[in-house]
């Protein structure tokens, strides 16, 4: 049974870092994980947290086209500025942990 999750509440219950606040009631309802971004692009669904340790401004265009309803950045990956910039634009949150994929997936999972 999948249960309603928000960017929000999924940024409260795993205690992530929020980088650039998009909108935040989005609902999030699947996980994907990946770093390379032509992959993502044709695999990651509308709703999806994406896991990842791209933060740059191409990893915004795909959050954009593939509508995921937020980027988490894993083991603490950075942002770059052009990226924080492009993703205040756009309306795209990216969150930030220090976890891996596989932990914070595992999390996510329990959650939705």
């Amino acid at each position: 049974m999948k249960r309603t999750m928000t960017v929000k509440n999924l940024c409260e219950k795993l205690n992530l870092t929020v980088l650039t606040k998009g909108d935040t009631e989005k609902e999030i309802t699947g996980c994907y994980s990946g770093d390379l971004l032509s992959w993502v692009m044709s695999r990651a669904r509308e709703g999806d947290a994406w896991l990842t340790v791209m933060g740059n401004v191409n990893a915004v265009a795909v959050a954009v086209l593939s509508d995921c309803a937020c980027i988490i950045l894993t083991e603490n990956a950075p942002l770059d500025d052009a990226a924080r910039e492009k993703a205040l634009q756009q309306g795209v949150t990216f969150l930030s942990s220090d976890r891996n994929a596989y932990e914070l997936s595992v999390e996510i999972s329990k959650l939705i």
